[in-house]
């Protein structure tokens, strides 16, 4: 059977023991109902994976000892999905999780003309990704970039492959006939529940962002966002 899986930011290099926060002692304690000399996996979300013995079981301040550490490649491909908020929470919220789950490594939420909304609680998003990557037993945790605008998106972007998803009927091509898996850095933008406007479809072609369809239904936004990330994060 796996061993327990947590999160604990910034582990400092050289450390023999580790105190939990109260949230997570408590579940290691009283909900898991774990005790001295039981072990169990921390990752700082950066690269690592700690094997770890409990050392002192206090519900509020459990303290473990690391035995081992383990160094985690970063992913081979570094995917970056820039997809538009949402105004139900829930389904933006269910993206992020399968997104993280998959191995998405970047979400920049764009603002679009068309976008409803425009803030969100960072902390509970952030902490949705983290039970995410736990779930899925990874250690290496998704960067969330705070919202930027459109054009701010595709001026600063540096990947080696860009392609952006809309509904128009442009020419467009399959994701999966244009996706090279020889180049590993990738981005797509997903545009708002009424889609990008044709401005921001002609300014993202005129950058090089490749036109690309994901199917042959039309998807909510956060649909074509996992399946956006689910063609480029597996190839």
């Amino acid at each position: 059977m796996a061993l327990p899986f947590f999160y604990k930011e910034d582990i400092a290099s050289g450390l023999n023991s580790v105190v939990m926060d109260e949230d997570t002692s408590k579940h290691i304690v009283q909900v898991l109902r774990m005790k001295n000399g039981e072990q169990l996996h921390l990752t700082d979300g950066k690269g690592k994976i700690f094997l770890c013995e409990i050392i002192n079981d206090q519900r509020k301040k459990c303290e473990v000892t690391i035995l081992k550490t383990s160094d985690i490649p970063y992913p081979t491909s570094n995917v970056c999905i820039a997809i538009s908020p949402i105004k139900n929470n829930n389904r933006f919220e269910w993206f992020l999780e399968k997104a993280t789950e998959i191995g998405v490594q970047q979400i920049i939420p764009v603002i679009c003309e068309r976008t409803e909304k425009t803030t969100f609680k960072s902390e509970r998003l952030n902490n949705i990704l983290v039970s995410a990557m736990l779930q899925s037993q990874q250690a290496w945790l998704p960067v969330l970039q705070a919202p930027i605008p459109f054009r701010k998106v595709i001026d600063d972007c540096d990947h080696q492959q860009k392609f952006i998803a809309h509904c128009a009927e442009d020419a467009k091509r399959a994701l999966t006939d244009v996706n090279n898996p020889s180049l590993l850095s990738k981005i797509i933008l997903v545009g708002p529940e009424g889609d990008f406007t044709d401005a921001e479809i002609e300014y993202a072609s005129a950058q090089h962002f490749i036109a690309v369809a994901l199917g042959n239904t039309r998807l909510r936004t956060e649909t074509a966002g996992i399946v956006a990330a689910t063609l480029l994060c597996n190839p």
